[in-house]
């Protein structure tokens, strides 16, 4: 089986083109090709297939073997590889996702994607749909206990549930210990995603990302973009801001006239390869 590895500021997936190729098993198989030492080292798995509803479908496997809704990192390595392979000359497309349609526009330089921006559409706030175990019709800087420490969690979906916690210092974070325990907490059916974000200034976030699924990665494309919403919402920022993540930048804006979030960003192959399985 061909794969690409792709990275997006240093989100890394494992791409497979299902259109020529079959993946029966793609939980077992993420599980296996993620792997550090053992596999291909990635924080999940991405098949690109034909959509009956849009140009193509994206579904993506945590390295856990779990499959996420939507990933923002993740589907602008969608529409690089898409396009750079010749499965299509369109520079707008339509992306059928777990988390819904979303609509990508690439940025070209000849033949060379350089950039692409997601229309990550409205970000959900009610709890009952994120889904978070709170009454209300939003979870804005509600007070919880982690062991024994008071933090205040803002809640936001978008396609994937986030919750963003903010804070002095995202680096002295013990996110090894915290992210698990606030993945898993009983508050989350679905689990969650977690994002500890500094205020820098009003156009300028810091975040370190504990993703479902996955442990800390380098970048979370959604984690940013509820970061940003959660930030608005709490008047800590404006609408549009430069993300900075472990792995690089993002440049988020939440269009108050559609009330869609836009990410934009970069993306790139690191290399090829052929799995044995």
């Amino acid at each position: 089986m061909h794969f690409s590895k792709m990275q997006g500021i240093g989100n890394d997936f494992v791409f497979v083109d299902c259109f020529t190729q079959a993946v029966p098993d793609p939980s077992r198989l993420a599980l296996v090709m993620s792997k550090q030492h053992f596999g291909v080292n990635a924080d999940g798995l991405i098949l690109v297939e034909p959509s009956d509803t849009a140009d193509f479908a994206m579904r993506i496997f945590n390295s856990d073997g779990s499959e996420a809704e939507m990933c923002g990192n993740g589907i602008r390595c969608f529409g690089k590889y898409v396009y750079e392979r010749g499965l299509t000359a369109k520079k707008e497309l339509c992306i059928a996702t777990k988390g819904g349609l979303k609509q990508i526009r690439l940025f070209t330089d000849g033949n060379t994607v350089t950039s692409v921006t997601v229309d990550m559409g409205s970000p959900e706030l009610n709890p009952r749909m994120i889904p978070v175990d709170l009454p209300g019709e939003m979870v804005l800087r509600h007070r919880m206990q982690i062991m024994g420490q008071s933090y205040f969690i803002t809640c936001v979906s978008m396609g994937n549930p986030h919750t963003v916690l903010f804070v002095r210092d995202p680096e002295v974070i013990d996110l090894p210990v915290i992210g698990p325990l606030l993945e898993h907490h009983p508050l989350f059916p679905r689990r969650t995603n977690v994002e500890f974000v500094r205020v820098i200034s009003r156009d300028i976030l810091q975040i370190r990302v504990w993703e479902r699924g996955v442990g800390e990665t380098l970048a979370c494309g959604t984690g940013a973009c509820a970061s940003l919403v959660a930030a608005v919402l709490g008047g800590q920022s404006d609408r549009r801001v430069q993300m900075k993540l472990t792995g690089g930048n993002l440049n988020i804006y939440w269009n108050p006239d559609d009330d869609h979030v836009y990410l934009s960003g970069p993306a790139e192959f690191v290399f090829e390869g052929d799995w044995p399985d």
